[in-house]
């Protein structure tokens, strides 16, 4: 049921992106509709895959938000519930034009349905499709110090990692897998029984690297958090919340097909909220 007081780009991050939708609730009231536009752009680059019917859909939507940011960047946006706002939020804050490329770019990995080669290979992607969301909602909120991106960036992939992590059965049961493929054959894990959401237990051990690259990320960012001002706590949540999720995973032998850890957390809210207080995300 919608919500007639929320815009349209709040009531699609609620719906389709509820954490970074509860981050956002941290961050000045003036500051919240331009993060709900940029993380509904996300929402729109991010489905591209499962939106369309073969890759070269694909790579004709992607072009068509890259056209639109051309048009956004110009001040003169398209007439589209996500652009408009986009522009103004564009315009209020300065934002950089490279990070949005970035994050539009690297959707194309998306159409090609091949797992990472290795676990680097993973981080990479990890990367390149959140670090720059999470650089953005720095500068939406007026912090640009260097501490601070690269704090955004560490939790940028631990975030990604995460939840790649918490959707092995949605991509499974599309026959996908963004799990490494070296761990993948060295644990003995046979891609057609995962698909079949029946693998063996070597995935655990590959979950456990994965998750295991997502905690080192958290702890170098983590490293940086004397440096990073306060102001920039709601951007950086989500590694709180990559905390419960990672927690849940660990209290299930790293099994990603566990009810727990498909659950939405029960205490995300007191989690955010401590750690919005405090700025100890």
């Amino acid at each position: 049921m919608s919500d007639p007081e929320l815009s349209y780009c709040a009531r699609e991050v609620r719906r389709f992106d509820n954490d970074r939708f509860l981050t956002a609730l941290f961050a000045p009231v003036d500051r919240r509709e331009d993060l709900f536009a940029l993380y509904a752009l996300n929402l729109e680059v991010a489905k591209t895959r499962e939106v369309v019917s073969e890759p070269t859909l694909g790579l004709i939507r992607l072009q068509w938000w890259r056209d639109t940011m051309d048009k956004v960047f110009a001040g003169t946006p398209p007439k589209h519930e996500v652009a408009e706002p986009l522009a103004r939020a564009v315009a209020r804050h300065s934002l950089d034009r490279a990070l949005f490329d970035r994050l539009i770019d690297a959707r194309e990995a998306d159409l090609e349905d091949e797992p990472p080669a290795t676990l680097d290979c993973m981080a990479n992607y990890a990367e390149v499709t959140a670090a720059p969301l999470t650089q953005l909602a720095l500068q939406i909120l007026d912090v640009r110090a260097e501490a601070a991106m690269q704090a955004g960036r560490h939790v940028g992939i631990a975030w990604a990692l995460t939840g790649l992590l918490r959707a092995v059965p949605f991509h499974a049961q599309a026959h996908r897998t963004h799990l490494p493929m070296d761990l993948l054959r060295r644990h003995g894990v046979n891609q057609q029984k995962l698909y079949d959401l029946k693998p063996e237990p070597g995935v655990r051990e590959v979950v456990r690297a994965v998750a295991d690259r997502a905690r080192v990320q958290l702890e170098e960012a983590r490293r940086l958090r004397r440096e990073v001002p306060k102001q920039a706590t709601p951007a950086l949540l989500p590694a709180a919340l990559a905390d419960l999720y990672l927690g849940a995973l660990s209290r299930s032998d790293h099994d990603p097909l566990a009810p727990r850890v498909q659950m939405v957390h029960p205490f995300r809210q007191l989690k955010l909220a401590w750690a919005g207080m405090t700025g100890r995300w």
